[in-house]
Order: structure tokens, then C-alpha cells, then sequence
């Protein structure tokens, strides 16, 4: 029997109290990830228009790197919170622990792949050939950041399993403080230019990652997990995070086509396209609070069996989303001659940025219940749909893309094409959610 609307009342307000303890510094240390690169942006951009060209390509490459392995933050959230649910905190903390060393691992080995090829990374990305010595610059130092990232990535996850999303928000609040100072510092202090912004990126992320460390590791001490590397629970780690590896590698190649297609039409669409994607991912991170909010109750309402819990928190959380992306798009269109004049003075790039910023902020309350629905099913470890689905937006999304060059669409037809990427992924999404198959309850999926 459905619940009358004042019997909803008390759950609805506890979901709300809920969400907004876990959202709120979730959207902080969010939004201090894309800020590092706003910050490098705005610090760049001044330099000059193919410094910031070379920073969009090598940032896009270095994002790929790190975010494709984001399964480490988003598999061990889901898997921990289910454990917290089922309450066997030491079998949580220990599966956080095999996260961390499987990012320790491949940390590694993508350092190894990154240096000796990145000026042919740069060179497949068609830059110019004013930009493609920043970027190859900017890329091979600020890759050794990597492992500590991938680090950052896995501690994170055992925290938000953990329901703890306070002590992320205060390490990304003074890794921000920490890159922005070294960044004004290097750059221009210095004189070191854009290499400069690399290496202080990179002192930022190492120091992030010790101070994780010391956190979980206290925490797997006061519980009795161990913290020595176990290679059946490694690979355990490895094999669950394969579909949202999937996933994410067919949104990253979403992000890495647009980056392709702005970078052939030339630099000023490409710094454009860098300011605009900057804007579009702090926007993402910022809706993506709900996200991490859902993954970790969800996967803690799964884990303790509550199956009513769970739809009424997911329902709760879509108003969420679609308020807050109606806020942020309005935030976009009033803010935006405040914010642009920040990351360039070039007039042709801010002419070229400024319609396609206008369709950015029209997808917002689409991206806020799409970001929504994708905390949701992962927390509920459903990542085999999500990779599965990802990969069929990926098809739709490719062909428009690449057809703007040649149809003489500008940077404002390239962002339809990802506002259309949007499209698809709130349908498939929302028809997996109707449906209900998302809901497997106990410890373990």
C-alpha cells in the first residue's frame, strides 16, 4: 500500500538530513578536484593562448589517466558501505585496504606508460604545433602526481563507505589552498612558466595522499584490519571494478572526442572548449555530492536488507538532483561575466565560449538527475548495466560528435552533441531504475 503524504513526512525529512550530512562535504571535496585544474587554468591562461591550449590537451590526457581507474573510489565506496550495513566494520576497512594497494599498483605502471609517451599522446590529439611542446611539458611532469591520486581515489572510497565525507572535504580543502599557493609561486615567482603549474599540482597531490594514509591506517589499527597487501582480495578488488572500468573508459572517450573535435577546430575553440569543460566538470563534481551521497546510503541500506529504505532514499535523491541542476544552470547564466574575464582576456576565445556556455547551463537539471541515478546503481553495485549502458552512449554520442568539423558546426554544435550524450544516458538510466533490478540486498552482491 502506498504511504499517505504526512506518513512520508518523517522519512522524507530524514533522507533529507541524511543526504545533506553526506552530500555537503562531499560537493566540497568534489569540487576541489576540477578547481585544481581551474586554478592551472587561470594561472596558464595569462600566459598566453597556446600555454592554455597546451594545459587543455595535456589536463584532458592527465584526467583520462587518473579518472579512468575511478572505480577505486566508486566499487570500494559501495562494497564498504554494504559491509557498514551488514555491520563487520573490520571487513570493511580490510576491503578498503586491497583498494589502496591495487591503486598503488597501477599508479605505477601508468607513470611508466605516461613519460616516454607523451609527445605522441600530444601528437594523437592533433595540437598545434605553438601548443604541443607546453602540453608534452605540462603532461610528463604533472603524471608523476598519478599514483598519489589513484591513492587519494581508493582512501576516499573507504571514507564515504565508512559514511565520512568530512574528512575528504578538509584534505581537498588544503590540497586546493596548497596548489593555488605553489602554482602563483612557480609560475610566476619562479619564472617557471607552465612547468611550473605542473610541479606544484604534483607537491599538492603527494601531500593528499600521506594524509589519507595516516587516516586509514589509524582506522584499520582501532579495528584490527590488516594492512599488509592480500593478493586474492587485490585481484578481488581488480575483478570488481572491471564494468565501471568499462564504464568510465566509454565516458572518457566521450570527453576525449569532444576534446579532439575542438582541438581540429582550432586554438581559440580549444582554449574555449578547455575554459568550458573546466566549468562543465566543477558542475559535474558539484551534482555528483548527491551521487556520493547515494552510493554510500544505498549501499548501506542494501547491505542491512532495507529495500523500502532504499527506493524511498533514491526517489528523494532525484529531487535532489533536479533541483540543484536547475540552480547550478541559472548560477552559469547570471554568473558568467563575472567568471569568464578570470580564465581569459583573449576576445575571440570569450566570443567563442560564450554560446556554448548558454547550452552548458540548459543541460544542467538533465545532469543533475543523471548523476543522481549513477550514485544510485552504483552503490547498489550494479556496475554491469552501467558499463553496458555508457558504451551505448558512447555509440550514439561518437558519430554526432566527429560530424561538426566537417558540417562547419563551431565549439556551440559540439556541446548539443554532448548535451545529446546527456539525453541518452538520463534514458537508459531512469528505465533501470523503473524497473527495480538494481535491488539486490545482503554483505555482498
Amino acid at each position: 500500500m502506498t504511504q499517505a503524504p504526512a506518513a512520508r513526512r518523517p522519512s522524507r525529512r530524514r533522507h533529507d538530513r541524511e543526504i545533506i550530512a553526506l552530500a555537503v562535504p562531499a560537493f566540497g571535496a568534489l569540487v576541489a578536484e576540477p578547481l585544481f585544474v581551474m586554478v592551472d587554468s587561470a594561472i596558464v591562461g595569462h600566459l598566453g593562448t597556446p600555454q592554455l591550449a597546451g594545459l587543455a590537451i595535456a589536463a584532458a590526457l592527465l584526467t583520462t589517466a587518473v579518472s579512468i581507474f575511478v572505480f577505486l573510489a566508486y566499487a570500494t565506496t559501495a562494497a564498504v558501505a554494504r559491509r557498514v550495513g551488514a555491520g563487520d566494520l573490520a571487513s570493511a576497512i580490510r576491503q578498503g585496504m586491497d583498494g589502496i594497494w591495487l591503486a598503488l599498483i597501477i599508479g605505477v605502471a601508468v607513470v611508466a606508460l605516461t613519460l616516454p609517451l607523451a609527445p605522441w599522446l600530444v601528437d594523437a590529439f592533433g595540437a598545434s604545433d605553438t601548443a604541443a611542446p607546453y602540453a608534452s611539458t605540462y603532461l610528463r611532469i604533472s603524471s608523476l602526481g598519478i599514483p598519489a591520486m589513484l591513492i587519494v581515489l581508493a582512501a576516499t572510497g573507504v571514507l564515504r563507505g565508512l559514511q565520512n565525507t568530512r574528512t575528504p572535504l578538509y584534505v581537498a580543502i588544503g590540497g586546493f589552498a596548497v596548489n593555488g599557493a605553489l602554482n602563483l609561486v612557480l609560475v610566476y615567482g619562479a619564472g617557471l612558466g607552465i612547468a611550473g603549474s605542473a610541479w606544484g599540482t604534483v607537491i599538492a597531490q603527494v601531500a593528499m595522499a600521506l594524509v589519507y594514509l595516516i587516516v586509514v591506517v589509524r582506522g584499520a589499527r582501532r579495528h584490527g584490519a590488516s594492512l599488509r597487501p592480500d593478493l586474492a582480495g587485490i585481484r578481488a578488488s581488480a575483478q570488481a571494478g572491471i564494468p565501471l572500468l568499462v564504464r568510465t573508459l566509454s565516458l572518457r572517450a566521450v570527453l576525449l572526442i569532444a576534446t579532439a573535435v575542438a582541438a581540429r577546430l582550432g586554438d581559440t575553440d580549444i582554449a574555449a572548449h578547455q575554459i568550458i569543460l573546466s566549468l562543465w566538470s566543477l558542475a559535474a563534481f558539484a551534482l555528483d555530492a548527491i551521487a556520493i551521497a547515494g552510493q554510500a546510503i544505498i549501499g548501506r541500506y542494501l547491505g542491512a536488507s532495507d529495500t523500502e529504505g532504499a527506493r524511498e532514499a533514491c526517489r528523494r535523491m532525484i529531487q535532489w538532483g533536479i533541483a540543484s541542476g536547475v540552480a547550478l544552470g541559472l548560477l552559469i547564466v547570471l554568473a558568467r561575466p563575472l567568471f569568464v574575464p578570470l580564465f581569459t582576456g583573449d576576445t575571440d576565445v570569450q566570443n567563442a565560449l560564450l554560446p556554448a556556455l548558454l547550452v552548458v547551463a540548459l543541460s544542467q537539471p538533465i545532469c543533475g538527475v543523471v548523476f543522481v541515478l549513477d550514485g544510485v546503481l552504483m552503490g547498489a553495485g550494479d556496475g554491469r548495466y552501467l558499463a553496458s549502458a555508457m558504451l551505448l552512449t558512447l555509440a550514439v554520442f561518437a558519430p554526432f560528435a566527429l560530424l561538426v568539423p566537417s558540417l562547419g558546426g563551431g565549439l556551440t554544435a559540439l556541446w548539443w552533441a554532448m548535451t545529446l550524450m546527456m539525453g541518452v544516458r538520463l534514458m537508459t538510466l531512469w528505465l533501470r531504475m523503473r524497473s527495480g533490478r538494481w535491488i539486490v540486498t545482503g554483505a555482498t552482491r
